[in-house]
Formats: C-alpha cells, sequence, structure tokens
C-alpha cells in the first residue's frame, strides 16, 4: 500500500528542491505545500501544522503516514519510511 507523504517546503530552499527531486527520482507519490507561498489565515494554519511534526519549523519536513517526520534530505530514513 502507499504511503501518504507530504513534503512542507520554501520554494526558495535548494534542499527542498532536493527533497521533491530525490521522491521523484524514486518514483514515490507525495503532495507538498510551498509556506512562503501563502499568505494570512492559511499561512498561519500551515505553520501550526508544521510546528507540530518539527516546533523548530524548519524545511524541508517531510511526513510520512502521518507518523514518521524527516526534517531535510535524509535519503535512507526516507526510502525506509516508504516502504522503499
Amino acid at each position: 500500500m502507499e504511503k501518504k507523504v507530504f513534503v512542507y517546503a520554501l520554494s526558495t530552499c535548494i534542499h527542498c528542491r532536493n527533497v521533491k527531486k530525490f521522491l521523484d527520482e524514486k518514483n514515490i507519490d507525495y503532495d507538498f505545500v510551498y509556506v512562503d507561498q501563502l499568505s494570512g489565515d492559511e499561512r498561519d494554519q500551515v505553520i501550526e501544522e508544521v510546528k507540530k511534526y518539527n516546533p523548530r519549523v524548519s524545511f524541508p519536513t517531510t511526513v510520512v503516514d502521518n507518523e514518521k517526520i524527516i526534517i531535510g534530505l535524509k535519503e535512507d530514513e526516507i526510502l525506509e519510511a516508504c516502504g522503499k
């Protein structure tokens, strides 16, 4: 069964781009949001979501099945969490 993968990212962040590129290369389906492109209440709401997973609010924050949290580009951890 496919894992649910979500990436909280910044559009200007090279590490965020590298995580997305890595997921693409490994054919792992994921959704993402560029937090810096949001505004107002929507942005506040997403930042609160990120804080639940990653109190430091650093990017990228990758969440697998709402339980495994991976901060940064940690390829081995991402593959393991996604069952690859």
